[in-house]
């Protein structure tokens, strides 16, 4: 690695609903702690970190189906649980 000719380019790339590029080129006379702190400027100033620690925890809404099929399930649990308290198998819960 030459110290003069070397270009620092470094891509920060976020698969998400578009895909952003932070590059930066070193002069010659910068070091590379310079370029690095010139990097994170970068980086912060197009927003992706933010960006990212908004979608850290996002879960995604369920949909239509797993609803209804969660639904179903419970019904059916349900169902079963007033068959065996019928039947007395199974005890009734006292109501809180």
């Amino acid at each position: 690695m030459g110290g003069d000719s070397i270009l620092l380019i470094i891509f920060l790339m976020i698969y998400s609903l578009s895909m952003i590029n932070v590059e930066i080129t070193k002069t010659g006379s910068e070091n590379n702690t310079s370029a690095l702190r010139k990097f994170t400027k970068r980086v912060q100033g197009s927003g992706v970190l933010n960006r990212v620690r908004s979608l850290r925890y996002k879960e995604r809404l369920p949909s239509k189906y797993t609803k209804k099929k969660k639904a179903l399930k419970k019904m059916i649990r349900r169902a079963e649980i007033d068959r065996l308290i019928k039947l007395g198998k199974m005890t009734e819960k006292a109501p809180r």
